[in-house]
């Protein structure tokens, strides 16, 4: 079976975030599109990723073999030499972004807070 791939419009580059450990969360109800933290980029352009009062420092690295997202759309053709009630569903993958880089933070996070005053 041939499943045609098609590229629409300009191309997104991704990157994957690649941690070392484990991220644990209080129990969320949704955990989809789940803010985790922020990730700033150096002057010189080291990745900084802050999550929560924690700082990793990581670098940005290219993938030996580049990576490529697709989006899977089917259709509903109806097909007259069948029937005019059949119908044959078409898939088809959309190229929706190319993952050339990968950012790694393999050091331990750092505590942003180190002094924290009593309440009084």
């Amino acid at each position: 079976m041939i499943v045609p791939i098609k590229r629409n419009g300009v191309i997104e580059d991704w990157a994957i975030i690649d941690l070392q450990g484990d991220l644990k969360f209080e129990k969320i109800e949704n955990s989809d599109n789940q803010l985790i933290g922020d990730l700033h980029f150096t002057k010189t352009g080291v990745p900084i990723l802050i999550i929560g009062i924690h700082v990793l420092h990581g670098k940005e690295m290219t993938l030996e073999k580049p990576l490529v997202v697709l989006e899977r759309h089917r259709n509903n053709i109806r097909d007259e030499t069948i029937g005019e009630e059949d119908q044959i569903v078409k898939t088809e993958y959309i190229v929706k972004a190319i993952v050339k880089k990968k950012l790694l933070f393999k050091s331990r996070p750092k505590s942003i807070v180190t002094n924290v005053p009593k309440p009084c």
